[in-house]
């Protein structure tokens, strides 16, 4: 059913208007509204509502309502415009969760249908079996839509051998302002074939007369670079052949002439063959200088990975490793030149003549410092791609600052003639330091165009007046070199009231003309490239007049960011809204959001929600309110967002301190104390194991447990064992052998005790002497707090870290490892330990706490293990990886493990969350999602296993959602050690 927000309370005629007509969602809560607010710019615009359309009918009916009251459409697909083009105060249209089909996919003529909708990842994944690709490759191509690219005019880091956006669309169905649909596409000057009489006809006869008229003046003004994507391209229409593309002009018009329903694209050969030179430069000066040669050798791409953009690089977990691989020394500038001809071997030959072009400019890594540079090769696919991964997260990078200051989009976009590149880029740095800050540059050497941003704060007068001091000085630089100050990210807000200055009084009045011609009313996105706000309208802003913070008492550590509760403020402001949580593959970041679809279950759409609850922009008491709980009910804790999110939002703390918050003022469902209290009672459940296993024996008890705790009746719940992991032994294994400490969780304690069993055999079979963690008082089993923090039990979570602390802290004084079996308890002490318990003690813990194979996979490549493991035949494995494995970077030390084992071929499921989550597979509100998580990629690969195949996953939770949803038994790596044992 489509989802319908309250709006009676309100009287909402319009939304009213919306819901009876269209059969998609319809949202005009504040809660809603505000998620639409905002998108990668510094702009923030309440819109009057949203409408989520099923289809193009659903967007029809809505254009008709919207003449009807007066209301303007905002069309959007990702949401990442950096410029402020999909923020507008009307009713947003979001096609990305519906209009998102591939139409038709011609191979033999290189060309495709969309709708607006897809994702071009998701489009390219489609093509890759045809041999063919759409090569305008944005670096945001994981989100970016071809609808929003196409309104954008994107271009992507390969435009030097491939062009634009505009170069690639072939047509564009529209549906226009008065609600005719027309198709765009090359077009006969004299009209031969276009019916008449027709509004295409008269709409394409005024087009093509304006081209004529103003022929001259848009040749004397438009920019002669590639780079131009600013105002719209009525160079499209002036005389220049037989035909002219009217397409092209709705390409680059940022949702404001017409609604695109179908998009035609020309597509390309996929590149079998690529090579890449990481050309290394003592100075930023150097690299952009040698750009203008570098070309010459006929790349399909040369981009900027400045210094700023490298050191914070290596500072984010997730793109270190490949940082110190392929950055040589600390060179200021990096550019990365790519070759992709058909023979690889002509592609060594260029890489060569690379390194030799670098030798003639001076370079060598032998040379003094001024001169000290070369190339460091990647010709191994997998390694390009990690290098690639880098620069395309360029912006993201930068915004990981943890500063109030932020690097800001306004004059990022200026593109220059390469020949005057170096010289550009110097005097715009002395701009930046005559105003007291510096730019952060990186992207499209190649073709002139530049991403600088310098460092401010907009919330601050003082900086906000800095921007259009910068922006004018830059754009009078820009005019000076008959550059373009709009080169790839469009106009939006932020550049559009620039467009007289650049290109004159007379082709403003054409812009508008335009614009007229093809929505009089002004209902396409209004205010964008034509008649707009002034760019530094603080109204507009993010942080507008007036934003702050109040004081807030928060329950965890945030200290390292800035603002009130700690630092949770400049926590949740860390999101820039780039969008990468709504990635569809690759990593586990978002699961949720791969399911729904939603903005709401989505990082980004979290994040923006709590700084507008925490700043009063939703209300009293929003922070804590059934609305928040509604946003945060799918976020599945998985800290994919700590790792995979370039900014760091870490969403799965956020949701602890809401939970704090709900507990303190609302108190805990039945459910919520089942779950919380769990290590507490287990101990006296599992002497009546028989009795409370009952529940899934006895006809109607599991539905009774749903009606009363909350608990689906649609799943078993895990059986508790009547033989626990009740050692009584502080010790085994050899006296003399190295120490090591057996971490019992509350879950393999108390349900698969057989997992700790194991675990502890293979360590005294690897000759270690095993400590058994045990509470200095004697009393019940240690536990890490998990369970009280997933009901925001924060206190009652802190005091079972204080124990466990206290227990371990000895044996990590003395260097002894601790080691556990159950991720998500374990990289507790890695994480929440530290944000409860902040201090040296627990930072040294954590630098003990390693998982069971991490232990083992350190000691087997330091040479100090020794296993004795027997083949027992060809075998083949099939791992699943928890997420918070994932999120830690583990599963690389499970994979060495397990090759351990001999004639045991493990393949590793490229899956998102499982699903599971703890308890969230298990409540009557969360199933259905819990399951649908689990069959996007883990449960068909497990069904499509052969019988024999060993399936192996270390998290409980996972290993219960694979017997559920597939009805197969998965084991701990543990307990494969242990079978293998001879």
């Amino acid at each position: 059913m489509p989802e319908r927000s309250d709006t009676h309370s309100t009287g909402d005629l319009l939304a009213d208007k919306l819901s009876a007509a269209c059969r998609g969602d319809v949202l005009f809560d504040a809660f809603s509204r505000g998620r639409y607010a905002t998108d990668a710019s510094i702009y923030q615009v309440m819109p009057k509502g949203v409408l989520v359309p099923r289809d193009n009918e659903d967007v029809a009916a809505a254009l008709a309502i919207a003449r009807e009251e007066g209301v303007s459409l905002l069309p959007r697909g990702g949401g990442t415009s950096q410029c402020g083009q999909t923020v507008n105060s009307g009713v947003v249209i979001d096609g990305s969760k519906h209009l998102n089909r591939i139409l038709e996919i011609d191979s033999q003529e290189g060309r495709c249908r969309v709708q607006p909708g897809i994702v071009l990842d998701e489009l390219n994944k489609a093509l890759k079996p045809h041999g063919l690709w759409f090569p305008v490759d944005v670096s945001t191509s994981s989100r970016a839509t071809i609808g929003g690219m196409t309104g954008n005019n994107s271009c992507g880091a390969r435009s030097l051998r491939y062009g634009t956006m505009r170069d690639n669309v072939i047509a564009i169905e529209g549906l226009m302002a008065d609600g005719n649909r027309i198709r765009f596409g090359p077009t006969p000057r004299d009209l031969a074939g276009v019916n008449e009489p027709s509004p295409a006809r008269d709409l394409f006869a005024d087009l093509l007369a304006l081209g004529a008229r103003e022929q001259d003046e848009i040749r004397a003004r438009f920019p002669d670079l590639m780079r131009r994507v600013g105002g719209y391209n009525i160079d499209a229409l002036i005389p220049n052949g037989p035909e002219n593309n009217l397409a092209h002009l709705l390409v680059g018009s940022e949702g404001g002439l017409a609604f695109s329903t179908e998009i035609e694209l020309k597509l390309s050969p996929l590149p079998r063959n690529k090579t890449l030179g990481i050309c290394h430069f003592p100075t930023f000066y150097a690299a952009m200088d040698a750009a203008q040669h570098i070309v010459k050798l006929d790349p399909t791409a040369v981009e900027l990975v400045d210094r700023t953009m490298i050191e914070l690089s290596r500072d984010i977990e997730i793109f270190r490793p490949v940082v110190e691989r392929f950055v040589r020394g600390t060179p200021d500038a990096l550019l990365l030149v790519e070759f992709a001809e058909e023979e690889q071997k002509e592609n060594l030959r260029r890489l060569k003549a690379l390194e030799e072009l670098m030798s003639d400019l001076g370079f060598a890594w032998d040379k003094d410092p001024a001169h000290c540079g070369g190339v460091v090769e990647a010709i191994d696919p997998d390694f390009q791609k990690a290098v690639w991964e880098v620069r395309k997260q360029g912006l993201n990078i930068m915004m990981s600052m943890r500063s109030e200051g932020k690097p800001i989009s306004f004059v990022e976009d200026c593109a220059v003639r390469l020949e005057d590149l170096a010289e550009y880029t110097n005097r715009l740095t002395q701009v930046f330091e005559k105003h007291g800050t510096k730019g952060t540059w990186y992207a499209h050497a190649s073709v002139g165009c530049l991403h600088v941003r310098p460092v401010l704060n907009l919330k601050l007068d003082e900086d906000v007046r800095k921007m259009r001091a910068i922006a004018e000085e830059a754009f009078e630089m820009v005019r000076e070199y008959k550059g373009s100050h709009s080169g790839e990210h469009g106009d939006g807000i932020v550049r559009s009231e620039f467009h007289e200055e650049m290109f004159g009084a007379r082709l403003v009045r054409d812009f508008e003309e335009v614009k007229d011609r093809f929505d009089p009313q002004g209902l396409f996105n209004p205010g964008k490239i034509v008649r707009p706000p002034k760019m530094d309208t603080r109204e507009l802003f993010r942080y507008a007049p007036g934003y702050g913070v109040g004081e807030m008492r928060t329950a965890l550590d945030w200290s390292g960011f800035y603002g009130a509760g700690g630092g949770f403020q400049g926590a949740v402001e860390m999101c820039n809204n780039n969008g990468a949580c709504r990635k569809l593959d690759a990593g586990v970041m978002c699961p949720s959001y791969r399911v729904t679809r939603n903005e709401r279950d989505l990082t980004r759409g979290r994040a923006n929600t709590l700084r507008l609850a925490i700043s009063g922009q939703l209300g009293p008491r929003a922070f804590a309110s059934d609305e928040m709980m509604e946003t945060m009910k799918l976020c599945v804790s998985c800290k994919a967002c700590k790792r995979e999110c370039p900014t760091g939002v870490d969403m799965a703390k956020m949701k602890i301190e809401v939970l704090s918050a709900r507990a303190k003022e609302k108190g805990l469902s039945l459910h919520d104390k089942l779950v919380a209290h769990m290590p507490r009672y287990a101990p006296y459940a599992a002497r009546i194991a028989w009795l409370v296993n009952l529940r899934d024996r006895i006809p109607g008890l599991a539905a009774l447990s749903e009606k009363l705790a909350g608990f689906s009746a649609k799943r078993p719940m895990p059986r508790w064992s009547s033989k626990p992991f009740r050692k009584t032994e502080a010790a085994f294994g050899p006296v003399d052998g190295p120490e090591v400490v057996l971490l019992a969780d509350s879950f393999n304690r108390y349900f698969e005790p057989e997992n700790l069993e194991a675990a502890l055999s293979v360590l005294v079979a690897g000759g270690y002497r095993v400590h058994l963690a045990k509470a200095k008082d004697g009393g019940r089993p240690l536990c890490c707090g998990r369970t009280y923090l997933s009901a925001g039990l924060v206190e009652e979570a802190r005091a079972e870290a204080k124990r466990m602390l206290e227990a371990l802290l000895p044996f990590a004084k003395r260097g002894v490892p601790v080691v556990g079996l159950e991720p998500s308890c374990l990289f507790g002490l890695r994480d929440e330990f530290l944000s409860m318990l902040p201090g040296e003690d627990s930072a040294l813990l954590s630098r003990h706490a390693k998982l069971f194979e991490e232990f083992l996979a350190e000691e087997a490549e330091a040479g100090r293990l020794t296993l004795p493991l027997a083949s027992k035949g060809p075998r083949k494995a099939l791992l699943h990886g928890h997420c918070h494995q994932k999120a830690f970077a583990a599963m690389g030390a499970v994979e060495k493990v397990l090759a351990l084992v001999p004639d045991l071929d493990t393949e590793t499921v490229q899956s998102s969350c499982c699903g599971m989550a703890g308890a969230f597979g298990y409540g009557k509100d969360t199933y259905d999602t819990s399951m649908a998580m689990a069959e996007l990629s883990l449960l068909p690969k497990v069904r499509q296993a052969t019988e024999d195949t060993v399936v192996i996953a270390d998290g409980t939770s996972c290993r219960h959602q694979i017997a559920d949803g597939s009805g197969r038994s998965a084991q701990h790596v543990a307990r494969v050690l242990a079978d293998a044992l001879s």
